[in-house]
């Protein structure tokens, strides 16, 4: 199947050419045909399937059909809603990509810069928004978004939207929109607090499913290392000096383990940089426009910043610290990989994350390779660390013989 014949007009057609796309991915070509006979649509794929474009051309063709260029102002027929900065910049970037040859308009809002730039261009009119939804609800408190002329809603990574707590705003957002309109949820995992969204908000929707949530792309060879907790940072060394080469990124858990191992890194003279939610959004963004143009080749992230982001050329995937939702696992190491090319995860695995790794091989289906030849070995028999609360140095009953007399109180 060629994109000739899902029916697409030719400025589009002619977009995706100079993309260089020819053939469509399987979920493009499941989901575009149903998405333009305007059925509501769920969509399970995970990252790097190629989601975005199967919900973009379509909308795009389906608002080029109808265009009203500048006539009466444009108004927003085509809303996205993303959970993280990062994923609506990526999107944004892709609608601006694929509508080069209509004169349809496109404009991406999220929070942690300033609003009043995002206003000016909102004012003079847009078909198609991206947004994260705090900033959205606080446009269209201003009166600044009016979303009663929405023709399709996406909700773009809805497993993270409900993850990160957006529930309420997302129900609120849907609200705003008038309630004949065409909904398009698209998630890399269906928990069942996502099924049951999908069943409050979606009227009998075709369900899209393309390669199952649990499945690690052939083209990732996966290698795990027991190691002690206090170890993963030698470890993570021993092996940039010694085996991983390329461009990195680093998983850790908390923006405190991202800060403190980009500070040990940095000092060892490696070109590094990191996104964490701590970040303002310019340095986060500055932070992945020097991954991509290679002035730096490792990049430590959470997973929250991470998530949706699209990086060519990745050699290598790193679980500094395990995950403890096994599907996030499936997530991160998807990011190498791709698109023909061959990518490897290596993952750290501590005495008390052993319970979290069992989890991700139950998940995948797979024994993760053990890589035993290395000089922090894991004791076999290491029990996880507890952590004690410290109770009170001074001895109990320290009373001053004074204090224990029997004294006559006020009350």
């Amino acid at each position: 199947m060629q994109f000739k014949d899902l029916k697409l007009n030719k400025p589009i057609l002619k977009a995706i050419a100079e993309k260089g796309y020819d053939i469509p991915t399987l979920v493009q070509q499941k989901a575009i045909p149903f998405i333009l006979e305007g059925k509501d649509v769920i969509v399970s794929a995970q990252t790097g399937t190629g989601k975005t474009a199967a919900f973009a051309l379509p909308i795009l063709q389906l608002l080029f059909d109808k265009q009203d260029a500048g006539k009466r102002g444009k108004k927003i027929r085509a809303l996205v809603v993303s959970p993280t900065r990062e994923l609506a910049i990526q999107i944004q970037e892709n609608f601006q990509s694929y509508l080069s040859y209509t004169n349809l308009r496109t404009t991406v809002v999220f929070g942690g810069t300033s609003i009043e730039p995002q206003k000016e261009i909102l004012k003079k009119g847009v078909d198609v928004l991206i947004a994260t939804p705090g900033r959205l609800l606080d446009l269209h408190k201003q009166e600044i978004v009016n979303l009663s002329f929405i023709e399709t809603l996406v909700l773009d990574e809805a497993d993270l939207m409900l993850d990160m707590g957006f529930i309420d705003d997302v129900k609120k957002i849907e609200r705003l929109c008038p309630v004949e309109k065409q909904t398009l949820l698209f998630s890399a995992t269906m928990p069942h607090k996502v099924v049951q969204l999908a069943s409050s908000l979606l009227k009998n929707p075709e369900n899209v499913e393309v390669s199952p949530t649990s499945s690690v792309a052939k083209s990732v060879s996966q290698v795990l290392y027991y190691v002690p907790k206090p170890k993963k940072m030698e470890l993570c060394l021993h092996l940039l000096r010694n085996t991983i080469k390329g461009n990195i990124i680093i998983f850790r858990r908390t923006k405190f383990g991202v800060a403190k191992l980009e500070k040990t890194l940095r000092r060892n003279g490696y070109k590094v940089d990191s996104i964490h939610g701590d970040k303002p959004q310019n340095e986060r963004q500055l932070a992945m426009n020097k991954f991509k143009k290679g002035e730096v080749n490792i990049l430590i992230a959470t997973d929250v910043a991470a998530r949706g982001i699209d990086i060519k050329d990745l050699d290598a995937v790193v679980n500094f610290d395990l995950p403890n939702v096994p599907e996030t696992y499936v997530h991160r190491i998807g990011r190498t990989g791709r698109a023909g090319e061959f990518g490897t995860s290596y993952s750290f695995c501590s005495a008390d994350e052993k319970a979290y790794l069992a989890s991700i091989q139950k998940l995948i289906n797979t024994h993760i390779t053990v890589e035993e030849a290395h000089p922090y070995p894991l004791d076999p028999k290491a029990k996880p660390q507890v952590h004690k609360k410290q109770g009170s140095k001074h001895r109990p009953g320290r009373k001053s013989a004074a204090s224990k007399k029997k004294k006559k109180r006020w009350y």
